[in-house]
């Protein structure tokens, strides 16, 4: 933070590290309901069956593509100003995308008896 001080004359951030862990689950886990899931009462499903073979349907088909409209919302939400915004737009997708990739994608849940 300090370097970016320094060097470029900016403030540091002012968005806590808790604050982008919880926006990184959050992003994570919209964009895997939307995209994966079939959702309660099977939302996920259907809205995946309404937008299509066109441009939505091709964005709900992508994780990757998913996650960067979902944490543009979740910056907005965040970031203090502008530049908090565009500097955690992709952070925040781009951890989403770890948190994806370390996932099995053949992952099943099971409940105790």
């Amino acid at each position: 933070m300090l370097g970016g001080w320094l060097i470029v004359g900016w403030p540091p951030l002012d968005v806590g590290f808790a604050e982008v862990v919880v926006g990184v689950l959050g992003v994570w886990r919209v964009t895997h309901l939307l995209q994966a899931e079939d959702g309660p009462w099977d939302i996920g499903l259907r809205l995946r069956r309404v937008a299509g073979h066109g441009f939505w349907g091709r964005l709900l088909d992508c994780f990757y593509c998913l996650s960067l409209w979902v944490s543009a919302a979740v910056a907005l939400l965040l970031a203090g100003g502008a530049r908090e915004g565009l500097l955690l737009w992709p952070a925040l997708s781009g951890g989403a995308i770890v948190l994806q990739r370390l996932v099995p994608a053949e992952t099943t849940w099971k409940e105790d008896p």
